[in-house]
């Protein structure tokens, strides 16, 4: 199972691709997606837009994993990310993949044991589930890993759930 994990956000935007093998998940890309700040919103809504639409066609991804959404203090920063969000959830429906959301608590939870864990903690854990030389820099790609990991520990169970309830 391929799962791209996506950080949602207008600057910058977290991915990364995690294929779960028999041998425990591999990552096969990383990355930011970035927009410029001072162009205009709607500018900046389209590039990320091209850019997600060219990454989810390179990643051929089963799943998209994307952290939902919460309550920030500052709205504006909370209204980039939602829209961000929206693109990604968008294009990653067109692009046939199923749509799963996770909670920041979720993530971290999964990945590092604990789900008040910082940044650094959960960086330190991406690095060892996936066998990095190094924790993965910047917090949104490790971020982006984390939610692809988290998706692929949650997805046996999801599985039996969708089986039992017929829905699968």
């Amino acid at each position: 199972m391929f799962v791209l994990g996506i950080d949602p956000g207008l600057s910058r935007c977290g991915y990364a691709c995690v294929e779960g093998t028999r041998a425990g998940p591999r990552c096969t890309a990383l990355g930011v997606l970035r927009t410029d700040p001072g162009e205009q919103l709607p500018l900046r809504l389209a590039e990320l837009q091209a850019e997600l639409r060219v990454l989810l066609r390179e990643a051929r991804a089963d799943v998209v994993a994307i952290e939902r959404v919460f309550f920030q203090v500052n709205v504006r920063t909370a209204m980039a990310v939602g829209q961000a969000s929206g693109l990604a959830m968008v294009e990653a429906v067109s692009a046939g993949a199923e749509v799963v959301q996770y909670s920041p608590n979720e993530v971290k939870l999964a990945v590092a044991g604990d789900g008040s864990a910082d940044k650094q903690a959960v960086q330190v854990m991406v690095q060892r589930l996936l066998g990095l030389a190094k924790p993965p820099k910047p917090a949104d790609a490790a971020d982006a890993a984390a939610l692809a990991l988290c998706h692929l520990a949650h997805a046996p169970m999801r599985r039996r759930v969708a089986v039992a309830s017929g829905s699968r």
